[in-house]
Order: structure tokens, then sequence, then C-alpha cells
């Protein structure tokens, strides 16, 4: 096998251009989503939600056929998640040498309509059983070590705002132009998913690993550990809420932030990579 880093680049290169190809194969020139609604055998169109899980998972149908042809076109077997709740979405494997696996979550997500700079965020996979234990296949396609790298191949976009008749109506076949697309301005990027990390759970109760969300800062790849590399993101993740100090007066909390991690490691907590705030849209209604 060639040196690990050579091929990640190569697998880079291929899935950034692979990235570039996808905008015009679902948007019109317009950048306005070529999915209009559901249609059944009386051909009636039915609109789709902006519902982000309807979105997402209709995304996900619509694209997978160019997935095919990418792992085709690369040399690589493309492995779907055994199960729902599995890491990851997608496997490619290579055809000559099943040591070279790696893992792509496609992931989507919004533009906040009064943050226009920023968008909802992505979760990036979990830090539970198959980020910790590395070796294991508990809720993971292949064991965590296998994969030569980690990938999210994003789709940020913008929600049209429709009113809830719009949402709800029912159009013919005939009409299918004029049916208004539930989203439109699409912007799609693939990177290591370590790159775009944050230091916070990306949602709820659950162990998933949040993003940062300033979309510059998303596709240029700044995220919180870009000072420090993966093996530090990993070393966070893993230990996420497991370390317990105590302040100055004594108290004692869980470490969930880089820079108390990294003072923690004796290390310079000015190498976290500070997360970019949010700057409110200012309308022309706004109050003085």
């Amino acid at each position: 096998m060639k040196n690990k880093e050579d091929i990640k680049k190569e697998f880079q290169k291929q899935l950034d251009n692979f990235a570039e190809t996808l905008k015009e194969y679902v948007s019109d020139k317009n950048n306005q989503w070529t999915i209009k609604g559901f249609i059944d055998i009386f051909q009636n169109i039915y609109s789709i939600s902006a519902d982000t899980k309807i979105v997402s998972k209709v995304l996900e149908i619509h694209l997978f056929p160019r997935f095919l042809e990418f792992a085709e076109k690369n040399g690589y077997e493309l492995i779907l998640a055994e199960h729902q709740n599995w890491y990851p979405d997608i496997s490619f494997v290579s055809k000559k040498d099943s040591r070279i696996k790696f893992a792509v979550d496609l992931k989507t997500t919004y533009i906040l309509n009064d943050y226009p700079d920023h968008c909802n965020g992505f979760t990036l996979g979990s830090h539970g059983a198959y980020f910790i234990e590395r070796e294991k296949s508990k809720n993971i396609q292949f064991p965590y070590n296998e994969y030569l790298g980690h990938y999210c191949l994003g789709i940020i976009y913008s929600r049209t705002e429709l009113d809830k008749l719009e949402e709800t109506k029912i159009y013919n076949l005939s009409e299918i132009e004029n049916i208004p697309s539930v989203i439109n301005n699409f912007t799609f990027f693939a990177i290591e998913k370590w790159k775009i990390a944050s230091d916070k759970s990306g949602s709820g109760n659950t162990a998933n690993i949040g993003s940062i969300q300033k979309i510059s800062d998303i596709l240029a790849g700044n995220g919180v550990f870009k000072n420090l590399g993966e093996e530090w993101f990993d070393e966070y993740w893993i230990n996420y809420g497991k370390i317990h100090t105590k302040d100055e007066s004594g108290k004692t909390k869980k470490i969930t932030t880089l820079t108390d991690f990294l003072k923690y490691r004796g290390k310079d907590e000015n190498l976290a990579n500070p997360r970019a705030k949010k700057l409110k849209l200012r309308r022309d209604n706004d109050e003085e």
C-alpha cells in the first residue's frame, strides 16, 4: 500500500472534484432545487416540506446515482451502512486493495436567515462506542481504525420562505414549472470532519460531535482543532465530559471545552482556534 497521506490526498482531490459537479446536478440555472415534490399515479404532485430530515433524505436519494458513478470512476466499491443509525453513510473500499477504506457522511444544513454568514451546523458522527473502541465494529460498518480518513460531503442551502398554503398545495404535472422549490442557493464541499469540528456537542443529549457554523470557516476547514491536528481532535472527543477538575472555589466540573482540556493537559490553551461569533443581520425595520 502506498503512503497513507498520499492516498488521502488523492482521495480528497477526487472528492473535491466530485463535489464541484453536484450543484448543477441538483439545481437549475436559477440555483433552485430541481426536485419539486412527490408524485402519485394520478399525476398529482405534492409539495415537499422544508423539514430538514425530509430535505436531507430526498437529497440523499437524489444524489445516490452520482455516488455510484464516483465509486466506479475511481475504482472503489460503495458500501452503504447496514443499519440506519450506523456510521458512516457510505464506505468507499478500494477494489485493488481492501485495506484502503474511506468513511463519507452526507451532511446537509441551511443558512440562518438572521445570520447569513452562518449555517445551522452539522453533526459529525458519534464520539461514543465506535469512536472510543476503534478496533470494534459496534454501530459502524468497519472498525473506525480501518478507515484511512473520515470525510464530510456537505451541502449548505437556503430555505425558501413559503407560506403554509404553498407548502401543502397539490399541483398537476402540467404545472411543474410553477412549483416553488423549498430550498435553493446550494454550496457543496468535501472535507475531513475533524477540520470543521467544534468542541461542543452537536445535538441535545446524544453523543454527537458538533461542527463550527460560520460558512467561510467551514469551506476553509477552519475548525477549533485547526492549530492542533486530528490527534488532538480524537483525544478531546474520546475524553469529552469524562474528565473532572475543580475550579477556584473547589467545585467539581466536567471538561467540555477545548481550552479547559488543553489547560488540563499542560498545553497552550491559545492553540484552540476560536469559533466565529454570530453577527445578526440588521433589517430596515429593526428598532434603533
